[in-house]
Parts: structure tokens; C-alpha cells; sequence
């Protein structure tokens, strides 16, 4: 066949095309020179080139199924195709005149197609190989060789579709290549397959085990062709693995008091290698439990514990809160260690085997009771109030101080090194004690007491007698155990004091006039009591130590007297048989009446005091003033004489008289038992007052006696009688 190609091209400016017209010829139809296959799915066709082709189109038919494949030059290969297939081969060539015609065809066969290995490493120095059957095939061809190429070469022919090489090195690397061939001998297409032996069992498994961690460290020398590493630890109850690329591995998280077979195996893409012989791993022994504590009486702490197992001995650590540690080492599951009181113990118990030492288990902690106060002292602040103090004491947190007697306790916490116990009842023993307390422990019981008695109670004052004028009696309801009784009598005067270990006792020489407040109080071993309520207490007035009497008239009489100590008023008294005169006055002085002349009196006063108590004082008798004479009259004897003349009272016998005027003054004193008296040379002419007293023991003269005036003239012999003065 022919074909042609017009060109037009423009190149004229006034718009005119020049075409032109070209004519090509088809190629000549080529000749194929052979076909075969080489693979499977392709056939290879050689020919001789065609002058003028560009290129050449391939065709393979099978039926009524083709492929066709253009190529530029022989030979060339149609792929995609059938193995094990004839195909009717033809060929054209082209070019840009066309095809040619198909050349005479040429049949052609495809070669097998390979088998597809499944290849495996059952053992470190074995690798089986198997396959499918292939279409068409009679047999099989398989080779091994070492892929660095080391060794010989290992080839089978089998009819089967398995085989197995053996005794091949272990971890390497091999190279395995197989095909089938047909009936007529023909080879198929060969497949390639790299496979390595699984690795042989590491050897010098060692293992190193961690009893802080619970981990075992598992080391092993390398073996050839192992990639990777399983370490497996197990017991009946519990397997772990480890998985490592390098020649050691940790396996955690082991359990105390166990033993452990230890196994290692390599890996590779291959498989696995057997077991290593077992290593036998014994862990730490486990922490000790029931753990139990006890205290006895001797201050000792008993620690014991349950026995676990693989645990060669045990160590048994005690620390105080202080940070002393001891510890005791036994084979046995029990310690003793010496305790003291108020400390707080922190108990850990360890297990030791060849592996090292078991876990730390529970930390126990004991306290111990907190310690007793030994020291304490104990002073009274008031009578029914005692202070308790103590040094502070370990483990204590609270204090309780108790005071126990028959009638009851009294008892108060603090958590301060004192207390005080009020309302404590007096005239009592009590027992004190203090107790320690803590949180932990609560109290400890077994502190020492001791005994500390109360002051004697108050006395109570029942009566107070007045046996003398500065002598009282004081009782009192003796109301304590072995106590002495002072009374005390206190006033501005000063205080008196008796003391007794009875129910009375008697104060004397109490001054007059005093107000007392009279106490008692009570003394014993133990202290001294309270003084009771006081009760008032008053003496009599002092009497006055100076009394005067003095004759204001004959009939009156003025008495003084000093001020008695304690006294208000006063009540005097002149008495005689023929009657008294009594005065009653604030004053310390007083005029009586109706005093009689002559009259001997006995005196007496009373000093009264606010409240009325009375002393009576006897003084001295008085005697008032003599009477005075009556009936005074003056006669003349001659010129100059005179005479007084009187009426004299039965009691006086003796009398003065005196005459007192401008021209002198006369005296005469008669014998006693007269009733006159003469007095001669005395100047008349001249006014006389004249006076007759009664003569007294001291010679002194009565000035209480009336005065009478007479005038004495000097003619005749008469006296004019005066008046009285």
C-alpha cells in the first residue's frame, strides 16, 4: 500500500498558499529469523532489519487471544504472556508510509514458570524448601549456596514439590534458587530466594540479680546470626520476658521468695533457636509478716515474725525517735530489745539470702508509755489549794494530777509541767499522784504516789467567858487530828495569846478598857489552819486612877476625876447613913448636893462604857467639912475687948475665930470644948468681919463658914451687929 502527505506553506505577502504534495511507500514485509522464550511470560523474536521501517509490530496469538508489542529494532519481546503457551509469532514493520504485511508466522512456546519456594529454617543447620506444583512441569531444580559466598554449593533435582538441606551453618545467610523444566527438558523460569538458618542457643548465660530493684540482669555471648533476644523467667506461678537486641537483657519486676528458671533464645528472621539449659535465679526472700510487738514488765520489747521462705537469717532494726538504732541478727524469728519509756520505736525486720535482702516491709512503730513523773514536788498556796510541779518527762503529752481521799478526789489535766489542786477539804490526807498521758498510749498507771496531808481545818470558836476583869476563857469544838490551838486576842492594845490542844484556854492580863477581836487557828505537821471567824470582844473601863473631892459648900461638893480608858459616862456616889448623893455625867467631873457637914462618906464611881459594861471603882472615904458654929455673936469686954461666942455642933469641939478689919486682924483660938472666944486690945472704931470655923486636924481653917460683919465703936460697950456676909 502506498500513502501520501501534502505541506502548505505561506510565503507570499499578497495572501497566495503554495502546497505541495508528498508521496512514501509502505515497508517490506520482514522475516523472522527465530522465536523462543526465555521467561515465562515473554518471547523474544529475532529478525532481519527492513530498509525505510521505523519500527516493527510484534504480535502473539493463542486462539483468539493476541498481544501486541511494537519495537524499534530485533530483537524484540512480547511480554504479558501465558507461561507454558504455544503462540503463533508474527511480525510487521512500519514506517510513515504504513505497515507492511504480517510476516510468515513462527510458534513459539513459553518456558515454565518458576515454582514459588516457601522456604523455612526448621533447625539452626536446616532449611526446608517447598512449593507448589507448575503447570507442565516433570521437574525441579534446587540449589543452596552461602550468600557471601563462602563454601560449596548445594543443588537436588527432585520430582517432589519439598526437600530439606541439611548440616548447614547455623545464622547465615543462604542464597536458594529453583526452577522446573518441561517434558523435553527445557528449563523454566528460576526463582531466588535469600534464607537464613535460625540461630543455635547463646551460650554463657549469666545472670546477675538486683535485690534492690527485684530486677535480674541476663547476659549471654553472641551468637552468629541472631537478631534479636528472648529472655524468659518463669516459675509455676509466673513467666516474664525480656526481649533485647544486644547480648544482655533486664528483667523486671521479679517476685521476692521465689525461685526462677532462667532461659534465653535467639531469634532471627529465620526463627528461633532451642532453650539455653535453665539457669536457675533465687530472688531475695520476701519482707517478714505478722509481724508483733510486746511490752513486758521488764521494759523489754519481744519483736517476732512469721518464717519465709529461702531466708537464710533475719536482721532486726530498731530506731528510737531519738535516732539511736540498734539491731539484733538471728536465725531465729524473734528478738529482744531493752526499751525505755516515752519513746516511740520504728520497727523494720529484713530477711537475708545469697541474693541479698528481702524488701522493706511495714515499718512498725511502738511507743512506749510515756514516762512517769518522779520528781514532783507539792506546796500549799492557800489552805484548801495545793500546787503540784514536776520536771517535764518524755512521751508526755498531758498530765494528770490526781488527789485521792476517803471522801473523794479531786483531780485536774494540764498539759503543763504543774497543776493546781483547789477545794481540797482540810484536816485530810491525800494521796497525789501524777499520771503521764499520751495520745498513743494513753495513761500510764503505774506512777508512784505520794502522801501529803492538809492544813488543820478552821476552829470554831463556841464561847468566850470573862473570868476577871483581864482574865477570859475561849473555847472551841475541836474539829482536827494532832493539832495545837492558838487563840489570839488582838486589839490597838496589842495582842495576848494562849495556846492549847484542847477545847479552851484561858488569856490573862487583858488590859481594861480594850476592844479585842479574838481568833483561833490551828496548828499541825501538815501547816497551819485558817483563822476562824473572829468574835468581837470587850473589856470593862479602866477606873480613873485620880479622884478629888472638894468642898464647893457645906452642902456641895465637886468631884474630879481623870479619864478612864474605855469609859463614856460616869456614875459617881457619896454615901453615909445619912444619905447619898449620886451624879451621872459624860464629864470627868461632877457637883454633888445635899452633902452633910461633918459626915464621913465612902466614895464610889463607875466607869461605863458604850456597850454598858460597868467597872465599879472604890476609892477613899471622904469626910465632908466640919459644921460650922450658929448663933455667932460678939460682946464687948471693957474698952478694948471682945468677945465671940457660939453654938457648937455636937461633933466639933475646937474652933478658930478670926476678926479681919482696916486696923488689923485678930485671931483666937479657945480651949477645946469652949463655945467662946476672947480677944482683947483690939481697936475700936473700926468695921470687923468676923469668922468662926471649926479647927481641922491640919490646922486649916474652914473657909466654907459664914461671914458676919460687926462695927466696934469706942463709946459705950456695946458691938453693932453687922450683917452676914
Amino acid at each position: 500500500s502506498q500513502m501520501g502527505q501534502s505541506t502548505c506553506i505561506t510565503t507570499f505577502t499578497n495572501g497566495y498558499v503554495c502546497c505541495f504534495y508528498f508521496s512514501f511507500l509502505a515497508p517490506d514485509m520482514p522475516v523472522i529469523d527465530q522465536a523462543y522464550s526465555k521467561l515465562s511470560n515473554s518471547i523474544t523474536v529475532e529478525w532481519r532489519t527492513v530498509p525505510g521501517a521505523t519500527s516493527y509490530l510484534l504480535t502473539a496469538q493463542d486462539g483468539d487471544s493476541f498481544i501486541e508489542t511494537t519495537v524499534t529494532n530485533s530483537p524484540g519481546t512480547v511480554t504479558g504472556l501465558k507461561a507454558a503457551t504455544l503462540y503463533r509469532i508474527t511480525i510487521r514493520s512500519i514506517n510513515s508510509g504504513g505497515r507492511s504485511q504480517p510476516s510468515p508466522s513462527r510458534k513459539a512456546k513459553t518456558v515454565l514458570a518458576a515454582p514459588i519456594l516457601s522456604v523455612s529454617s526448621p533447625s539452626c543447620d536446616s532449611i526446608a524448601v517447598s512449593w507448589k506444583a507448575v503447570y507442565m512441569a516433570v521437574g525441579f531444580s534446587v540449589s543452596l549456596m552461602r550468600s557471601d559466598g563462602l563454601g560449596r554449593m548445594l543443588k537436588e533435582n527432585t520430582t517432589n514439590t519439598s526437600l530439606v538441606f541439611t548440616d548447614l551453618d547455623p545464622g547465615t545467610l543462604y542464597t536458594i534458587k529453583a526452577y522446573a523444566w518441561d517434558a523435553s527438558g527445557m528449563p523454566g523460569d528460576d526463582f531466588t530466594y535469600n534464607q537464613r538458618t535460625s540461630p543455635t542457643a547463646p551460650a554463657d548465660v549469666q545472670v546477675a540479680f538486683n535485690s534492690g530493684t527485684l530486677r535480674a540482669i541476663v547476659s549471654w555471648m553472641p551468637t552468629e546470626g541472631a537478631l534479636t533476644y528472648s529472655v524468659i523467667v518463669s516459675n509455676r506461678l509466673l513467666t516474664l520476658k525480656c526481649n533485647s537486641s544486644s547480648s544482655s537483657c533486664t528483667v523486671p519486676s521479679l517476685q521476692c521468695g521465689s525461685e526462677y528458671s532462667v532461659f534465653v533464645i535467639a531469634h532471627n528472621d529465620a526463627g528461633s533457636s532451642k532453650p539455653t539449659v535453665a539457669v536457675s535465679l533465687k530472688t531475695i526472700p520476701c519482707a517478714p509478716g505478722s509481724v508483733s510487738i510486746e511490752e513486758d514488765e521488764t521494759d523489754t520489747l519481744l519483736v517476732s515474725w512469721s518464717s519465709v521462705y529461702f531466708s537464710h537469717y533475719y536482721v532486726v532494726f530498731v530506731k528510737s525517735d531519738d535516732g539511736l538504732e540498734v539491731y539484733c541478727n538471728t536465725s531465729h524469728t524473734q528478738c529482744h530489745f531493752q526499751s525505755d519509756c516515752g519513746f516511740t520505736y520504728f520497727i523494720s525486720v529484713f530477711a537475708y539470702n545469697e541474693a541479698g535482702q528481702s524488701p522493706l516491709g511495714d515499718v512498725f512503730n511502738y511507743t512506749t508509755a510515756p514516762c512517769c513523773p518522779s520528781d514532783f514536788s507539792t506546796a500549799f498556796v492557800s489552805g484548801d489549794t495545793l500546787e503540784v510541779t514536776w520536771s517535764p518527762v518524755r512521751g508526755a503529752e498531758m498530765y494528770e494530777t490526781r488527789a485521792a481521799a476517803k471522801a473523794g478526789a479531786v483531780q485536774c489535766n494540764d498539759t503543763a509541767p504543774a497543776c493546781t489542786l483547789s477545794a481540797l477539804q482540810c484536816n485530810t490526807q491525800y494521796n497525789i499522784t501524777v499520771y503521764s498521758f499520751s495520745e498513743v498510749r494513753g495513761s500510764n498507771k503505774s506512777c508512784a504516789s505520794k502522801y501529803v496531808a492538809t492544813a488543820p481545818c478552821s476552829p470554831e470558836i463556841k464561847n468566850i467567858s470573862k473570868d476577871a476583869l483581864s482574865v477570859i476563857s475561849v473555847y472551841w469544838q475541836p474539829n482536827n487530828d494532832d493539832a495545837t490551838y492558838s487563840i489570839t486576842a488582838r486589839g490597838e492594845a496589842g495582842l495576848w495569846h494562849c495556846t492549847s490542844s484542847g477545847n479552851s484556854c484561858t488569856i490573862t492580863n487583858l488590859p481594861c478598857g480594850a476592844v479585842f477581836s479574838v481568833s483561833a487557828t490551828a496548828k499541825s505537821p501538815a501547816g497551819q489552819s485558817l483563822p476562824s471567824y473572829s468574835v468581837p470582844l470587850e473589856t470593862a473601863p479602866c477606873c480613873p486612877t485620880d479622884l478629888t473631892l472638894t468642898q464647893v459648900t457645906q452642902s456641895v461638893t465637886n468631884i474630879s476625876w481623870s479619864v478612864g480608858m474605855g469609859a463614856q459616862t460616869y456614875a459617881t456616889t457619896l454615901e453615909s447613913p445619912k444619905g447619898q448623893a449620886k451624879c451621872h455625867t459624860l464629864q470627868n467631873y461632877c457637883l454633888l448636893g445635899c452633902i452633910t457637914c461633918g459626915t464621913n462618906y465612902t466614895v464610889s464611881l463607875k466607869a461605863i462604857s458604850e456597850t454598858g459594861l460597868t467597872s465599879t471603882c472604890t476609892y477613899q472615904g471622904y469626910s465632908s467639912s466640919a459644921c460650922c458654929p450658929s448663933g455667932v455673936k460678939l460682946y464687948r469686954l471693957g474698952n478694948n475687948g471682945i468677945r465671940v461666942h457660939w453654938r457648937a455642933s455636937e461633933e466639933v469641939t475646937t474652933f478658930n475665930t478670926d476678926l479681919y478689919g482696916s486696923k488689923g486682924n485678930f485671931t483666937c483660938a479657945p480651949l477645946s470644948g469652949l463655945s467662946h472666944c476672947d480677944i482683947t486690945e483690939i481697936p475700936c472704931g473700926d468695921v470687923y468681919t468676923v469668922v468662926v470655923t471649926p479647927a481641922t486636924n491640919q490646922g486649916l481653917k474652914l473657909a466654907l463658914c459664914p461671914k458676919k460683919i460687926y462695927s466696934v465703936t469706942c463709946s459705950g460697950s456695946s458691938v453693932g451687929r453687922g450683917k452676914r456676909k
